[in-house]
């Protein structure tokens, strides 16, 4: 599975917009093949920034995601609410079952 965390930091004034986009963008994502969860929450110690986790199946449902035209028009409207460069890794995980 593919794991993703990013985040963002919205300029003062905005974080409701990057917010109602960010939760548009989520929802969409969830109905993509591949997706396992995808989430966006809004930082406790700063309520500025808001922070994805998503899960995919593999890197080829994710890849798929970023193809998606909706997936770049938000990446590109969220980046126009940011104060900072948004960030986000990607980790190749293996599930640990007890």
């Amino acid at each position: 599975m593919i794991i993703v965390i990013g985040s963002v930091v919205a300029v003062p004034g905005r974080v409701d917009d990057a917010l109602a986009l960010s939760l548009e963008h989520v929802q969409r994502s969830r109905a993509e093949p591949g997706c396992v969860s995808h989430a966006v929450h809004r930082d406790a110690e700063n309520p500025q920034r808001l922070v994805f986790v998503e899960e995919w199946a593999d890197m080829a449902a994710l890849q798929q995601h970023f193809r998606v035209p909706a997936s770049r028009a938000f990446a590109k409207a969220l980046a126009a609410l940011a104060a900072e460069a948004p960030s986000m890794s990607l980790y190749d995980a293996t599930p640990v079952r007890p």
